[in-house]
């Protein structure tokens, strides 16, 4: 009944149970402070958010400054060897090491395809039935630069280890380094992007064991793989001198050990994923009757005598090997160059408009480098021609020797299969085109195992 005169007043203001009291001259900086809307609106504070071009500066020193550790504490492990040491204590490092490094880079270059192709007319996602979970270029650069990370320091520190006297600790370090990687490969929860993982292990379920119809994607990692067989033979060398507990020991110096360069298991781990690419032209042949599929499987079969001729040096008597096995494995491999050279130009290839993927839809410096120039032609082509020629060289056991070389002429193999990739891509993506107008086209329908649409294995 009875009213406070004071709750009238407009020097009070009430916040929950409790009253205030405010002086009027703070009205105006009140005002100052932003256009409130009644007594009772919030007051918003700024953070502080650091720009992204600091991040990425910040990151980008964070790297080098890394990179530089690496190298600093490498070149120092590697000096405290002694000379007549050094190059076989390097030898062995990058015989560990030398696959990942090489797996990094394929990633690298996967994620700059991925780019290419999102900046064009090129639906990928289409083209490898892909549902919309699949990984970005931005993803797969990033899975990229933590293996740039890892792989380079868990090097370094067998390096390090080794070179200061801790031989157990630095042959344990490739060993976490492989079973790392394995685990998170197979790792069934749903983390580390577990539906590409599993497209990534069904896919080289079909390709070791092509009982099924083939899909695009199945030939397409299969070519890849053929392009990665020194990796493959590291890796199998690697695990059997972890096997057999030889890291960082000397019993890599034997060449005839069971571990060692001269083993049997090193040519059939090279032929392996071209056997697995002729199954699948000898596959798609018994679906579709066509005989380009056998044409095919006749190209991969010709680089079986080119690695099985290389590895009889190590078996034959030398003079054997001058006169007769030598020859035999020069004309094999000129066979077997210039066979797959002319597939990939008339086959894989449609060289009738291959420079547009590099058309993007916003303009580009890239874009307007690439786009429509005929060096762009010339490049492909006679680039194509000498890498395939080289990469012979890798399938030779006998040319093994300089790892320096080595790991020269198999980056040189994958930067061709990245150039490789845009155009064999494309001329799916333009088949795919041609059969079905753009307005049918969807993720969702026509599925590549149901598609009209031929696929050249």
């Amino acid at each position: 009944m009875f009213e406070n005169p004071a709750s009238n007043s407009p020097h009070l203001r009430k916040s929950s149970s409790k009253s205030v009291f405010i002086d009027p001259g703070l009205n105006g900086h009140l005002g100052e402070m932003g256009d409130l809307k009644g007594s009772n609106s919030p007051l918003h504070i700024t953070t502080m958010v650091p720009s992204p071009i600091f991040l990425w500066r910040f990151k980008v020193v964070l790297f080098l400054f890394w990179a530089l550790c690496c190298c600093k504490i490498g070149w120092d492990s590697v000096m405290r060897m002694s000379i007549d040491l050094r190059d076989l204590f390097l030898y062995e490092a990058f015989l560990y090491y030398n696959p990942l490094l090489l797996v990094t880079m394929m990633v690298w270059l996967w994620g700059v395809n991925l780019w290419v192709f999102s900046q064009g007319s090129v639906n990928y996602s289409k083209v490898f039935d892909l549902d919309h979970n699949h990984l970005t270029h931005r993803e797969m650069w990033k899975c990229s630069m933590w293996m740039t990370i890892i792989v380079p320091t868990s090097m370094t520190a067998y390096l390090y280890l080794y070179s200061h006297g801790e031989v157990s600790l630095a042959a344990s370090q490739p060993v976490l380094l492989y079973i790392a990687f394995a685990l998170v490969l197979i790792f069934p929860f749903d983390i580390f992007y577990l539906s590409s993982r599993y497209f990534l292990l069904r896919t080289l379920w079909r390709i070791a064991f092509p009982l099924q119809p083939i899909t695009f994607p199945d030939f397409f990692l299969a070519d890849i793989l053929t392009s990665m067989v020194k990796v493959f033979s590291d890796l199998e060398r690697s695990v059997c001198r972890m096997v057999h507990r030889q890291v960082a020991t000397i019993a890599w110096f034997e060449a005839d050990a069971v571990c060692g360069s001269h083993q049997i298991a090193i040519p059939l781990v090279l032929v392996f994923p071209y056997i697995c690419r002729l199954l699948q032209c000898l596959r798609q042949y018994k679906d579709t009757k066509e005989k380009s599929s056998l044409l095919n499987a006749l190209k991969y079969s010709t680089a079986v005598p080119v690695i099985f001729l290389s590895a009889l040096k190590y078996h034959v008597m030398p003079e054997s090997w001058t006169s007769f096995y030598r020859p035999l494995w020069l004309f094999s491999s000129v066979i077997n160059s210039l066979y797959s050279f002319y597939w990939d130009v008339t086959r894989d290839w449609d060289l009738s408009g291959f420079t547009k993927i590099f058309k993007f839809s916003r303009p580009s410096a890239i874009s307007n480098l690439l786009y429509g120039r005929q060096w762009v032609y010339f490049w492909v082509i006679g680039s194509n021609l000498v890498l395939r020629c080289a990469w012979t060289y890798k399938l030779s056991a006998h040319l093994r020797h300089n790892y320096i070389t080595v790991f020269t002429m198999t980056a040189m193999e994958m930067l061709r299969r990245f150039q490789w990739v845009f155009f064999r891509v494309e001329n799916e993506w333009n088949k795919i085109t041609k059969s079905h107008p753009m307005g049918e086209i969807s993720l969702e329908e026509d599925k590549l195992l149901g598609s009209t649409t031929p696929h050249d294995v």
